[in-house]
């Protein structure tokens, strides 16, 4: 089976989804921080690694390797899980615009957390050690691109969201 399949459920669930469950919260998803020095290169990181992890998806096959598909099917379908609670989360912030409701109360980034979690399940499922590297690259500068975030939600959320960050933890 080609890897492109294991992207439908996250295009469903972060495009369809989330528009369904909220027109602005698709605009507010797409939405990146002001950014500052090494962010502006973690930024182009980010992009070209996340095309280039979907592009690259739609070369490889699902492995047929039981111990290894099996592995991967399990973390694939936690990440597909984590992808729609927190998607589902994102869409329905409080009055105050902070997210602190389900997988919110537990992770302040939720959606990069469950986006790291579905793609090392294609990585483990195409057994891609280059998927792999992509992802490790994804990741990495997505930190710097929650650093960005983190620091306007203080700007624009204050001592409310000094709060929030003193009481849940960044990933897990």
């Amino acid at each position: 089976m080609n890897a492109f399949f294991t992207l439908i459920p996250l295009i469903l669930i972060r495009f369809g989804l989330l528009r369904l469950l909220d027109k602005g919260a698709l605009k507010r998803a797409a939405f990146f921080a002001p950014l500052l020095g090494k962010e502006k290169a973690a930024y182009w990181f980010y992009q070209i690694s996340n095309i280039s992890i979907f592009v690259y998806l739609c070369f490889l096959e699902v492995t047929t390797d039981l111990y290894w598909f099996y592995v991967g099917l399990v973390i694939y379908g936690l990440g597909v899980i984590l992808c729609f609670i927190s998607v589902s989360n994102f869409a329905k912030p409080a009055e105050n615009g902070i997210n602190v409701k389900g997988l919110y109360r537990i992770s302040r980034n939720p959606m990069y957390v469950a986006y790291f979690v579905y793609f090392l399940g294609c990585s483990l499922l195409t057994q891609s050690l280059i998927l792999l590297a992509m992802l490790l690259v994804f990741q990495i500068s997505a930190h710097w691109i929650i650093l960005s975030e983190e620091r306007w939600c203080i700007k624009k959320f204050g001592e409310e969201y000094i709060n929030y960050m003193n009481k849940v933890r960044r990933y897990i």
